[in-house]
């Protein structure tokens, strides 16, 4: 086989809608877009959520709650989670998560959940271990410390 001899799998590709060649055609004269209004338009875009002039429905519902921007950035890692990328003896903490890549550079704070089995003996540093996880842990003979504060800047 060579460069010049790949195609696409039969049936793969379609063939584009060839639109104005003619009345035969079946999409000549106004070439599928209907007769008159806005969307016969060329350049005609909606914007998303516009609902013809009508008081669209994320304003017609109540608005609810709010987000609390200076909330810290938490993500929540099981103990499966956790045997599948450390070893025995290895600590899991904040820093060498970022350093595997495991989780994104924004993250602050880490909440260590009983999902899954722990099969490494590990050293965990998080800013909170449910109860299971705990548990968990301490069985396999691993250990548990509470993260150092860093300091306010």
């Amino acid at each position: 086989m060579k460069l010049n001899e790949l195609k696409p799998a039969e049936g793969a590709t379609k063939s584009r809608k060839r639109l104005g060649r003619g009345k035969g055609s079946g999409l000549g004269k106004t070439s599928g877009r209907g007769e008159k209004g806005q969307k016969s338009r060329s350049g005609y875009r909606s914007r998303r959520g516009f609902e013809g002039g009508q008081m669209p429905l994320v304003r017609r519902l109540p608005k609810r709650g709010f987000t609390n921007i200076f909330a810290p950035v938490t993500q929540e890692i099981g103990l499966g989670f956790i045997s599948i990328h450390f070893q025995d003896g290895e600590t899991v903490c904040l820093e060498s998560l970022q350093d595997k890549k495991l989780i994104g550079h924004r993250i602050e704070k880490i909440v260590v959940l009983a999902s899954g089995e722990l099969t490494a003996k590990v050293n965990v540093v998080a800013d909170r271990i449910t109860k299971g996880a705990r548990e968990a842990i301490l069985a396999k003979g691993g250990t548990i410390q509470e993260p150092c504060a860093k300091p306010a800047e």
